[in-house]
Parts: structure tokens; sequence; C-alpha cells
């Protein structure tokens, strides 16, 4: 089994990045920055993309700096549990994915001691492989970041860059997909 991301393999999971819960983290605009980012080569590179949205209607909407880059195939999904797969739409989407091949769940979002963290355990103990996506996740105290990224690579999830998945999920240089995605790696 390949450690490394592959993009016939991927399917992104964006994890709760809403309009009253981003501006109460550290790091905040490079999280939603690097997610943007993220989401920009999984919609160049036609992996499926998936969003959860915690409790919208007390934390608003998914922001809108994220929004208009997903593709119009996205799935959104509102949650009420902390971990995406104790959703039961949300563990059928990704599984539905598995299904279909997609056996690698690259994972950025908010909070990573609380949301990304429950959910990146629970997919590597349905034995799947999980990246979380580092730079694309924040929470409100940076120690907090740094002790779950701790416990989750102690748990078997790998944990990466946006550059790491997109060049990752590009594989080599001089195609028109790499050509497409330089711009966000410059």
């Amino acid at each position: 089994m390949s450690m490394l991301m592959q993009c016939e393999r991927s399917q992104a999971l964006v994890i709760d990045i809403q309009e009253r819960l981003l501006p109460a983290m550290n790091g905040a605009q490079d999280a939603l920055a690097n997610s943007v980012r993220l989401v920009q080569a999984a919609v160049q590179l036609s992996l499926p993309v998936t969003v959860s949205q915690q409790y919208p209607r007390g934390i608003g909407a998914t922001v809108e700096d994220l929004r208009r880059h997903l593709p119009n195939d996205c799935v959104t999904l509102d949650k009420m549990s902390f971990s995406c797969m104790r959703d039961d739409a949300l563990r059928r989407r990704i599984e539905q994915l598995v299904a279909d091949g997609r056996d690698q769940v690259i994972v950025c979002g908010i909070e990573t001691h609380v949301c990304v963290l429950q959910t990146a355990l629970e997919v590597v103990a349905a034995g799947l492989q999980c990246f979380v996506v580092a730079d694309a996740t924040a929470s409100r105290a940076p120690d907090s970041k740094e002790l779950a990224i701790t416990r989750m690579q102690a748990a078997g999830v790998n944990v990466v860059t946006t550059e790491m998945a997109i060049f990752e999920w590009l594989g080599i240089a001089g195609t028109p997909d790499f050509k497409a995605l330089m711009p966000l790696v410059k």
C-alpha cells in the first residue's frame, strides 16, 4: 500500500470552516488560504470534495472565501456530532467514495483538536488512510493544535502540508494539470 496520496484514490473532506467559527481561530487566515488552495487543486484534478458544517444555524455557513471555490458537485452536509464519521449522512458519503476506490481521506478544517481530530481518528479506525493537511487546519489555542497533531500521528494519521498534497496528487511535472496548479505553489 502506497504511503503517498494518489489522485485517483483521494477524496477531500473540508471540516467546519464556518462564518462564526473561523474568526476565533489562531492562524485562521493561513488555514483558510491553504484550504482554498487544497480545494482548488482538488477541483482541477477532479477529486470529490465533501464539506461538513457544524450546526450552521448557530455557527453560520461555510465562509464565502472558500464556498466560491467549491466544485458544482461538492456535497455539503450539516452535522451535530463532532466526528464526521459519527454523522450518518457524512459517513455514508465517505463510504460511497471508498466504494468507488477513493480510500484516502484528505482532511482540512477546524478545529484541529476537536472535529478534525475526532474525524481523523475514526477514519483510521475504519481502516482507511487519513491525511490531515496541518497547515490547512486551525484551533483557537496553538498548543491544542500541536497536541492534536501529535496524537493523530501516534494513531497512524498521516500529517502533511498543502504542498505535499498537491505535488503527491500530481505525481509528475510537465502535464497540463501541473502547469495549471503551479500558481498555487509559487
